[in-house]
């Protein structure tokens, strides 16, 4: 992995960031982002602006784009070098990085920069960090969680109804493949429609062992995969092979980042969180991350 130091020298002016972007984006020539093709595809005299001539596009009046179309960059006022160094950041920082934190170290207290152009960029780069991980093989552990306050420490006008477990809070739900990839999304409920869904198109049909705890929603599984159930209401976390160990201590990651980084995150914000903390794992041991997320930039 690059220092901050040679990561700023490499990608020192944004001209040098659009040369990234096209050998990136682009490996095997310049293509139209609307037609996908690169014949007929001719360099504009503005450096990094191309014209498509193919018929879908126009034919010869022709379809003009620039380096950064239909990528996370378009129309983009803030320069991308401070794309760059903002998305850098929020992939070395194991706990994540809030925009207001982001304002302070790239733009500083006193630019003047509204702290919502952070706020974007960094949800602009959590909409990037998608990816499937999926079928996971081998051993796979599967647990759901909850993400939120408690009822009974809300103020009494936003109380919704007072309860244990997930009243009042956002489920996720996540697998993982022990010393491997995780998969994570947020469910609206924990039925076993839900559950077991998520389960079976998430996990590789040879899968040797799905963990998971007690459960109701995951009681289907055993009919068709090798699955086992550690009951903790029983006090049992471990029994031989059978655990979801590795799983909680993803979710505990993810949860001291959330209270640590973000202190609150939205139901309707929370997927991009998700996206983020899974990426982040995913590619926890990866050199080439970053370069592997300019890849996934395009939409």
């Amino acid at each position: 992995m690059m220092t901050y130091e040679q990561f700023n020298k490499a990608f020192a002016t944004d001209e040098a960031c659009k040369e990234y972007i096209v050998a990136k984006r682009w490996p095997d020539g310049v293509r139209c982002p609307r037609c996908n093709r690169k014949e007929r595809v001719y360099a504009l005299k503005t450096p990094f602006r191309w014209t498509c001539c193919n018929k879908d596009c126009g034919g010869r009046s022709g379809y003009r784009f620039s380096v950064t179309t239909h990528t996370i960059f378009e129309d983009t006022k803030v320069s991308l070098r401070i794309w760059f160094q903002i998305g850098y950041l929020m992939w070395t920082a194991k706990k994540g990085l809030s925009s207001l934190q982001v304002r302070r170290v790239i733009f500083g207290e006193d630019s003047g920069t509204d702290w919502r152009t952070a706020w974007y960029i960094c949800h602009r780069w959590r909409a990037a960090m998608k990816g499937d991980a999926f079928p996971l093989a081998g051993e796979v552990e599967v647990d759901e969680t909850f993400i939120g306050g408690k009822e009974r420490n809300k103020h009494a006008s936003q109380r919704k109804h007072i309860g244990t477990g997930g009243a009042g809070k956002v489920a996720v739900i996540g697998a993982i493949a022990r010393k491997g990839m995780v998969v994570a999304k947020v469910i609206e409920n924990t039925d076993t429609a839900t559950l077991d869904g998520f389960v079976r198109q998430t996990v590789s049909k040879g899968v040797k062992l799905i963990a998971t705890d007690e459960h109701p929603g995951y009681r289907l599984l055993a009919n068709s995969l090798p699955h086992r159930v550690v009951r903790h209401g029983q006090g049992e976390y471990v029994v031989g092979t059978t655990h979801t160990n590795s799983i909680e201590g993803f979710w505990s990651l993810f949860k001291r980042g959330i209270i640590g980084s973000y202190h609150k995150v939205s139901k309707d914000y929370l997927p991009l969180y998700v996206n983020e903390f899974a990426w982040r794992f995913n590619n926890r041991k990866n050199p080439n991350a970053f370069a592997d997320l300019i890849t996934t930039c395009s939409s």
